[in-house]
């Protein structure tokens, strides 16, 4: 970082879609530059622009470009659909050798008005995103925050965020990212081996939301 004090820049493989922008924007909110990389140059550019006018009073600092542009951030978020989530990191893996790589992929599949959820190779999306590159620091969060209300920077986000991994201060690390987010609280859940249960949960969270027509985000009692 060039500035004393400055946030981590933080670059979104596959970030023009609804959760991975939508995350740009929040924490890009909070002082987080936001990367949003593409396949496309010129679609990173274009959802970087849209954020930008959207929110033009907040001024977010958020450029876009194609994912070797945001896997030069200093953390990465990947928000690839799941099926090319270890495809997408494999080709970067240089780029991405030691740093911290979150990722929000749910491996789900809708059949007829039902979601459920798939048990990709190695368990879970995390696990196979640290398989393809073992020399980054994967950790698994913000996968079941509704994009609605995480891109809605007017209205804090009410929801605990469980995160894994099997770095302790990438954790550390991860969890004070999300205390930057008003209404989020970070809860360690574990090794990640465990991201397959927080993937898998994703599905009936959506399910909660079709069947009662609302935004489901979890909340945990009994932790101070």
């Amino acid at each position: 970082m060039d500035v004393a004090g400055a946030l981590p820049s933080v670059g979104y493989l596959g970030g023009t879609g609804p959760a991975g922008s939508a995350l740009a924007a929040r924490l890009a909110s909070v002082g987080y530059p936001a990367r949003i990389g593409s396949r496309s140059r010129e679609r990173g550019e274009e959802v970087a622009a849209e954020l930008r006018a959207k929110w033009a009073a907040r001024k977010l600092d958020v450029t876009g470009g194609d994912n070797v542009f945001a896997a030069a951030s200093d953390v990465i978020v990947l928000a690839t659909p799941w099926d090319s989530a270890a495809v997408t990191v494999a080709e970067l893996a240089e780029q991405l050798r030691g740093k911290i790589v979150i990722t929000m992929a749910n491996a789900l599949v809708r059949v007829g008005k039902e979601f459920q959820p798939l048990i990709p190779p190695r368990g879970s999306i995390a696990a196979h995103v640290q398989a393809a590159i073992p020399h980054s620091r994967v950790v698994a969060a913000f996968q079941h925050l509704p994009a609605v209300e995480l891109g809605a920077l007017d209205h804090e986000v009410d929801s605990d965020v469980l995160i894994c991994s099997d770095d302790p201060e990438a954790t550390a690390f991860v969890s004070d990212m999300v205390t930057h987010i008003a209404g989020c609280r970070p809860l360690n859940a574990g090794l990640l081996s465990n991201a397959l249960a927080i993937e898998a949960l994703t599905a009936v969270l959506l399910q909660l939301n079709v069947r009662y027509k609302t935004r489901v985000a979890p909340r945990f009692t009994g932790i101070n």
